[in-house]
């Protein structure tokens, strides 16, 4: 930055009888100083504006992604767990490539290592992570379903670490990994529950979407494709839709003839399709651009807040002290895996 010259004042003689000064006036020499200053103040105006709006995005999709464990509760009281996640994405896949179509230039996939992206992220990203997710959501609450879904970092950690032997954990590292899943345990296990408890079932469910999330997206940041991210997001919706109906058909106890077409079921769908993710996902590109993806990872971490709290408000769901205490180790372990790259941030 250039430093701000300033002319010598020009000095009368003392001994001078001359009353007509060459001296600027005070304000004059002023200008530049106060014009840094105006700009100075614009800029961190902006600066406080960016930060606000940052903020509120980033708590609009905490509360988009985390009520949406409560809408998937209550719809699956009327639609069966896939077919219900397929007709969401019926709706989100029409949405999101039409968004990308409108918005993006390359949003076509055109190579095959495109199609193998999209494919991927079809596969566990979207299909199985939602078949997974709704089916195991029919035994756990909103707030513990998306605790148990925090784990997607960590996990997804542990999984670039083993499909890529040149990194390794460190040791406080691998502390934080056992710590998340230990978090698990915390939130799993109920206290009456016996090792071969039936009440697990439903939370192996649930852990296992996590596993097929966080797999998904560390195989996908591995394949040299050129689609950009909306393109891969978009073309994986429409594709994971198909799955999902193909799924569905191929279940004995799913059946289009079991839906129940309800106000409750239409407004379940249409919320969680165009607002949970059509939406979620538009404030989630423009934010992973503006703040990272570490800052944008923390998102997992507040979308239980508002899961727990949907839940207790709408379903009159409730969440004990375990769980609670689980999500804080979950939360615990996460900042230890990040912590290097946490310090690089804050320095």
């Amino acid at each position: 930055m250039s430093t701000l010259y300033r002319p010598p004042i020009p000095r009368s003689n003392p001994g001078s009888s001359d009353s007509g000064s060459t001296e600027p006036p005070a304000d004059a020499t002023a200008l530049p100083t106060r014009s840094l200053q105006l700009i100075y103040h614009v800029r961190r105006q902006r600066s406080i504006v960016s930060t606000t709006r940052d903020a509120g995005l980033f708590l609009l999709l905490s509360f988009l992604w985390g009520t949406s464990f409560m809408a998937i509760k209550l719809g699956l009281e009327f639609i069966p767990p896939v077919l219900f996640a397929a007709v969401r994405y019926d709706v989100t896949a029409v949405l999101m490539v039409g968004y990308v179509a409108a918005t993006t230039g390359e949003w076509r996939p055109r190579s095959r290592a495109d199609w193998l992206t999209v494919l991927v992220g079809a596969t566990l990203i979207i299909a199985l992570y939602n078949a997974f997710l709704f089916i195991g959501q029919q035994g756990v609450t909103s707030g513990v379903a998306a605790i148990l879904i925090a784990m997607n970092p960590i996990l997804a950690t542990g999984f670039s670490r083993v499909l890529l032997p040149q990194e390794r954990l460190g040791g406080i590292e691998t502390v934080g990994l056992l710590l998340g899943f230990l978090g698990v345990g915390v939130v799993a296990f109920p206290e009456s529950a016996g090792p071969l408890a039936a009440d697990l079932v439903a939370p192996a469910f649930v852990l296992l979407a996590a596993a097929c999330v966080a797999l998904g997206s560390v195989v996908v940041q591995r394949v040299d494709s050129d689609i950009g991210t909306e393109g891969m997001v978009a073309w994986s919706t429409a594709l994971g839709a198909v799955l999902l109906h193909a799924m569905s058909a191929g279940l004995p106890s799913e059946s289009v003839g079991d839906v129940a077409i309800t106000p409750a079921a239409i407004v379940t769908v249409v919320y969680l399709a165009v607002f949970a993710s059509a939406v979620g996902y538009v404030i989630y590109f423009e934010l992973l651009d503006r703040l990272g993806a570490i800052e944008i990872n923390l998102v997992s971490y507040t979308v239980p807040v508002f899961a727990a709290l949907s839940g207790w408000l709408v379903l009159d769901e409730s969440l004990d002290i375990a769980a609670v205490a689980g999500f804080v180790v979950i939360f615990a372990g996460f900042l230890l895996l990040k912590q290097a790259t946490i310090r690089e941030r804050i320095a």
